[in-house]
């Protein structure tokens, strides 16, 4: 009996690789290859399963172009490259890596939120640019974190365990605005109080945005929203790009509405607004909070083994869907 197909379309751990192939016939990019939508969809054509890292979109068309696919699993937490109607309704099911990154993504949040604060990017420039001739007062004089009010938008497991960091390790005080409200022993662990999404963007000293991208979510922080914020308050999303409008934010840093922002997503990344570029008072990394080797090798485990799983006719571990006529039992 021949092993089933799949492809895995990005680079990926060469050891994770070396596992899959004992289960399945496999097709590695490990020359990284950046495919276009037609040369992903001519590569799962003749493929069974697929190992996505959340910049391969799966949509309709595809769908219909491959009708051995049966299931793609994200090595990522968000899967706003899928389009799950449109799985749901194929029978192809759609996985992702929740948990496993939580606590590397929130240390990385909290990172982004103190190098904007304190200005590190802007003077480590003025450093290397020669610009440090004598010491004065107010040199890259930033904002507090200590003792400060953090805001939370989206309290997931990533907001919380930001929650808990600042509330337990920086004395802060902790509000959130979340679609619901978290049960009063989880809200008491955190140390954090829900208020309203305007109180909230009044209020906060530094507001991490923390929720998942979805049509609702797009351009939650707008010119509107980052005008109610503090003069002296710094955004951080460590989200996903579209939850800010890029060129709202940028013109408001511009003209000093805002005091910072960190930015580890974009909209259209890899592209990046070019007026981002032109501000100084903002911090940018290249979608990398879940970059540790440790956590990096946990989501690929993750998605193999819901690829295993669910090729080998057992429930997967961490499913985004439920096809009602999933095409594993029509092969």
């Amino acid at each position: 009996m021949s092993k089933p197909r799949i492809l895995i379309a990005r680079k990926i751990f060469p050891e994770v690789i070396e596992r899959l192939s004992q289960h399945f016939d496999v097709e590695a990019n490990q020359d990284d290859m950046l495919w276009s939508d037609a040369e992903l969809t001519e590569r799962l054509k003749d493929k069974d399963g697929a190992l996505t890292t959340g910049t391969q979109p799966i949509g309709a068309e595809l769908l219909a172009a491959c009708p051995r696919l049966k299931i793609v699993a994200n090595m990522t937490v968000g899967y706003n490259n899928f389009d799950v109607a449109a799985m749901t309704a194929a029978g192809v099911l759609g996985t992702n890596t929740p948990d496993v990154l939580t606590e590397t993504t929130a240390d990385f949040g909290f990172a982004l939120l103190m190098a904007t604060a304190r200005r590190v990017t802007e003077s480590e420039h003025y450093l290397r640019a020669g610009k440090w001739t004598r010491w004065s007062y107010d040199m890259f004089a930033g904002t507090e974190v200590h003792g400060s009010t953090l805001g939370i938008l989206g309290m997931g497991r990533i907001g919380q365990a930001i929650a808990r960091r600042g509330a337990h390790g920086f004395g802060m005080n902790v509000i959130y605005h979340n679609r619901s409200r978290l049960a009063p022993a989880l809200e008491a662990e955190c140390k954090a109080r829900y208020v309203s999404k305007d109180e909230l963007l009044a209020n906060a000293d530094h507001l991490v945005l923390v929720l998942p991208y979805t049509p609702e979510s797009h351009h939650a922080m707008g010119a509107a929203e980052i005008a109610r914020m503090k003069p002296t308050a710094t955004l951080i999303n460590i989200a996903r790009g579209g939850i800010v409008d890029d060129a709202a934010l940028a013109q408001a840093l511009k003209d000093r509405t805002i005091a910072a922002a960190g930015l580890d997503v974009f909209e259209g990344e890899p592209a990046v607004n070019p007026w981002l570029l032109q501000v100084p008072n903002v911090v940018l990394t290249p979608h990398i909070a879940s970059a540790t080797v440790k956590t990096r090798l946990k989501m690929s485990d993750l998605a193999a083994d819901n690829l295993i799983a669910y090729l080998a006719g057992r429930a997967p571990l961490t499913p985004v869907n439920e096809p009602a006529h999933p095409r594993l039992s029509r092969n």
